[in-house]
């Protein structure tokens, strides 16, 4: 009885801490949101496009997108991102781990906010990126 008692608590535990993290919004203004499937053919396509991987170093280390940069949403400012993309015309991409997951919006944010113009979001991020078995690299 004590471990089914100890089951249960430990299930609502898990339960409420997921319930209290924020939900990514279901737009980010002045971005466009992609699929998975349509960031694959954006980077066959696109050969400008610059992939920012907005979790934090750990998370980006364990695997990221093939060639995306690792800049953490909060660590992320102006003069930074120009170095990798020195003109406002250049498309940017940003993921983080999904969608109980705020830093790719963040920093989505901050490139439209910085005159950025073509700013893309792949809102599922890495979670809807793996899940469907497309390539990573460490």
């Amino acid at each position: 009885m004590y471990r089914l008692i100890t089951l249960l608590a430990l299930s609502l535990a898990t339960f409420c801490a997921l319930a209290d993290k924020p939900v990514a919004p279901p737009a980010v203004a002045g971005t466009t949101q992609v699929t998975a499937e349509q960031l694959v053919e954006m980077i066959r396509n696109v050969p400008e496009l610059v992939l920012i991987d907005a979790r934090n170093h750990e998370e980006y280390t364990k695997g990221h997108i093939e060639g995306a940069l690792s800049i953490l949403d909060t660590d992320m400012t102006a003069e930074l991102l120009a170095k990798s993309a020195h003109h406002k015309e250049r498309p940017l991409l940003f993921y983080c781990n999904g969608e109980r997951c705020l830093r790719s919006a963040n920093a989505a944010r901050k490139a439209v906010k910085w005159g950025y113009r073509r700013v893309y979001w792949l809102r599922g991020g890495w979670q809807e990126w793996t899940s469907k078995g497309l390539p990573v690299s460490q």
